[in-house]
């Protein structure tokens, strides 16, 4: 007689087959929808999926856990092409650009790649614009790599070590390696797909999640596997990083413009705005009715904040 168990162990075995198959098509139709909008430049092991728009004074824009460049599709982007040169990335394993295995995804690393990005681009001490971890990442970039930095400008960063890891990303901590691999490659698009309403309110709240915010945003593309890979190792690298970085920030020595959302759910203003700039000596923070993705909510706002960064690291150099 066959055993009860190995029915239920066959059982299992097929659906992760068919949550297997179910991911890779949807991750083939999400890319196939979704494609890439820049062009690739290889950097210190990484292949940057970078877009370079528009004449003027430099500003490099960072996206933050998750994210890629589209979180600036909303009108940021377009409004500052008009009087600089405007280049949006997306950080080493995010949207489409690769980070082989073997390649830490400590921010250190991705600074590291930035600063040669820089450098290959010729953007001369730009303005870095850091939306959310993007602001730890511009954080980093700033004082490993002081002399490629003009300003930063900074979207609701993460400055400091958070206690508890907000519940839109909680599914991102699994540790062992195996396990989030499999996770990865059957559960986590399904789980997502469900649970988006809940984690795009608690991202966005308390504004609300602009309709088209799946494509024109890039939301869709969070949804790969490769994607959530990526941000679990980004996020479990912080435990390692920040701390140590907050020790520096007294040493930073270039203008630091910071803007918050007052009602953000995801990061404390006072604990990531506030605290920074009481160890930054000159820096602004400037708060704002809103949440925690400030870049799609409110665009216009967003873009007059870059560039008033942007006029005061120009002034400074003139």
């Amino acid at each position: 007689m066959t055993s009860p168990l190995l029915y239920v162990l066959g059982g299992l075995a097929l659906l992760l087959v068919l949550l297997a198959v179910f991911t890779r098509r949807t991750a083939r139709r999400i890319e196939a929808y979704l494609p890439p909008s820049g062009s690739f430049v290889e950097v210190e092991g990484v292949r940057l999926h970078v877009r370079d728009e528009g004449r003027g004074p430099a500003l490099l824009m960072i996206h933050g856990l998750g994210g890629q460049m589209a979180h600036f599709n909303y009108g940021a982007v377009r409004e500052l092409s008009q009087r600089y040169r405007v280049v949006t990335l997306d950080r080493p394993g995010s949207g489409y650009s690769t980070r082989p295995e073997g390649v830490p995804a400590d921010l250190a690393t991705q600074a590291r790649a930035i600063a040669r990005l820089i450098d290959k681009l010729g953007l001369e001490r730009p303005t870095v614009v850091g939306h959310s971890l993007g602001g730890a990442t511009a954080l980093t970039l700033a004082l490993d790599h002081p002399g490629q930095v003009g300003a930063l400008a900074l979207v609701a960063p993460l400055t400091h070590a958070p206690g508890t890891v907000p519940s839109a990303f909680r599914a991102l901590t699994i540790e062992t390696g195996w396990l989030r691999r499999l996770f990865a490659a059957t559960l986590a698009v399904p789980l997502s797909i469900v649970a988006s309403k809940g984690v795009l309110a608690e991202v966005f709240g308390p504004e609300p999640v602009p309709r088209d915010f799946p494509t024109r945003g890039g939301g869709l593309l969070s949804l790969r596997p490769g994607q959530f890979l990526a941000s679990s190792a980004d996020l479990q690298a912080l435990g390692g990083h920040m701390p140590q970085l907050e020790q520096r920030y007294a040493a930073l020595r270039v203008p630091l413009h910071i803007l918050f959302g007052r009602e953000d759910r995801l990061l404390d203003w006072r604990a990531n705005g506030q605290a920074l700039a009481d160890k930054v000596a000159g820096a602004r923070l400037e708060l704002v009715d809103g949440g925690h993705m400030l870049p799609v909510t409110q665009p216009e706002l967003t873009a007059r904040f870059i560039e008033e960064a942007a006029s005061t690291r120009l002034a400074l150099a003139g």
